[in-house]
């Protein structure tokens, strides 16, 4: 005997889904709330400026700053998937009250109106966190990423590629100029041989180079053709050499870009999927975290951390109107120059150095030949290595970084090391042991090996991990954002902050519902 199954009636045609009003249907604790309470406490006066005014009425921009942030807290980044959702997603029709702006509106909305006004959003919603007390803005917990440009990766133009190509186009110049009358030559081209030739330089010969055709009679028809064919090598590679000058311009102080991202500069990523150490075009992201928000970003060309810290700096200080009372990095950040910033600024610095935990090791700190370990005379200046041999002083010279820093390095030398009996365990290079060394770098480690080991230092060390590395795991892993979108620094800067700020309300509303 079969059962007696009952099944729901159901009707195709009905016309409605919803009850009359969306308000019964989204939870009070619904993260949409959250986004509505938050967007309609922000002054988005310098939103409103972007505007120019006229023609037919424009959505507000409240209105799309809602939709915007709870697009990115879902993981939805394209303008027109949110579109879509607009009409079939009764959060976002709650949000907008029925309207539907289209895809190029919220496109234009995001490239236009708020790319150059996003950092003030991003301190607004900042200091809400703050207000709610789940900012202190006293630590900054400081890491970076780097992240692929969405430029294709095969579109490289390199520095050393650049420079060689406009040497030799330049060397050819310089031929083709021997080759004509050189009365012309010194008259409209007075340039020694190592002078650095350019595309305005070359234009005025040209031009002098025709005038003086054009005036010139009784010249054999073989004569001119010749003339007349190495002007147009002049004109050719004058377009080359243009060529050749803009890269440089757009190249800067980097090493390279991408044709179809300018901004982008080829690194290695961690993500490589070939494992054959390629380059991607893509931008390093430095970002400081408190509690797991994002507090501070910035986005640097240079694929190492330890040249980004005193411009960062100086980027959370433009954002936020001030400095942390203590900054918490990896070895990453351990220079002279940025321990020194930091002693200047008045941060507290809880930045490790090379060879950190190494040194906490037995076997780093039992090694008698190491430079390290030596013993140093501070009075009369001298080391003094394993064998009791006094190191004297030699000589000084100055290294200077990328950022313009320098710093003085003091050379030390045995008097003699032959026939030393721990000379193989000791050094393998030819005469008496040389060691180079940077006292005032020294004198910072020592700071910053007792502040590591101290007892905050062990917390703030233990809490590193899961503040910055962890909040970009998150960022590349929960909300799928592991490439970048839009091409251009501005661009990138203005998505970018658009996830952080909707990765900051994400959070916000997972700690009230804990609280809660």
């Amino acid at each position: 005997m079969s059962a007696n199954i009952q099944f729901k009636s159901y009707n195709t045609g009905i016309s409605t889904i919803f009850p009359i009003e969306l308000e019964e249907i989204i939870p009070v604790s619904s993260p949409v709330r959250l986004i509505n309470s938050i967007v309609d406490g922000l002054k988005l006066d310098k939103v409103i400026e972007t505007y120019k005014g006229g023609g037919t009425t424009a959505y507000h921009p409240r209105v799309l700053l809602k939709v915007v942030f709870y697009a990115y807290m879902n993981n939805v980044y394209s303008c027109r998937r949110i579109a879509d959702l607009l009409g079939r997603d009764f959060h976002y029709m709650w949000l907008t009250g029925g309207q539907t702006p289209s895809f190029s509106t919220i496109n234009r909305f995001r490239s236009e109106h708020l790319k150059d006004v996003v950092n003030n959003l991003f301190v607004q919603v900042v200091m809400k966190l703050v207000e709610a007390g789940q900012l202190s803005l006293d630590v900054q917990y400081i890491d970076g990423t780097k992240i692929e440009s969405v430029a294709n990766r095969y579109t490289f133009v390199w520095r050393k590629t650049t420079d060689r190509n406009r040497a030799r186009l330049e060397s050819r110049i310089r031929g083709i100029l021997s080759q004509i009358d050189e009365g012309i030559a010194q008259d409209n081209s007075p340039i020694e041989e190592t002078a650095a030739l350019d595309s305005s330089t070359l234009q005025s010969i040209i031009d002098e180079l025709n005038e003086r055709r054009d005036r010139k009679e009784g010249a054999s028809k073989k004569e001119q053709r010749e003339e007349a064919r190495r002007i147009r090598e002049l004109e050719k590679a004058r377009e080359k050499l243009a060529e050749y000058e803009d890269r440089q311009e757009l190249l800067g102080d980097r090493n390279s870009y991408s044709k179809t991202d300018t901004d982008a500069t080829f690194m290695h990523m961690k993500e490589d999927a070939m494992r054959n150490g390629q380059t991607k075009p893509g931008y390093n992201v430095q970002i400081s975290t408190e509690n797991q928000y994002i507090t501070v970003y910035d986005f640097f060309p240079n694929p190492t951390d330890t040249l980004t810290l005193p411009s960062y700096l100086e980027t959370g200080l433009s954002l936020l109107g001030r400095l942390p009372n203590i900054v918490c990095a990896d070895s990453g950040y351990g220079s002279e120059q940025n321990y020194e910033l930091m002693e200047q600024m008045g941060i507290e610095a809880y930045v490790k150095y090379n060879w950190f935990h190494k040194e906490q090791h037995r076997p780093y700190a039992d090694d008698a030949f190491r430079q390290e370990n030596l013993y140093y005379n501070e009075a009369d200046d001298y080391y003094v290595c394993p064998m009791g041999q006094h190191m004297e002083h030699v000589g000084r010279y100055n290294t200077t970084n990328d950022n313009g820093y320098t710093s003085t390095i003091d050379r030390y030398r045995a008097a003699n090391c032959e026939g030393c009996p721990l000379r193989g365990q000791c050094f393998s290079a030819r005469g008496n042991r040389t060691i180079a060394v940077n006292h005032k770098l020294n004198a910072y480690r020592r700071k910053a090996r007792e502040r590591l080991l101290s007892d905050e230092g062990l917390r703030h060390r233990s809490r590193r991990p899961i503040e910055p590395e962890a909040v970009f795991g998150q960022i590349k892993y929960d909300k799928q954002y592991r490439r970048f979108r839009h091409r251009g620094l501005d661009k990138v800067r203005m998505d970018f902050a658009l996830l952080a700020m909707s990765f900051n309300l994400q959070k916000l509303f997972k700690n009230m519902a804990k609280a809660a």
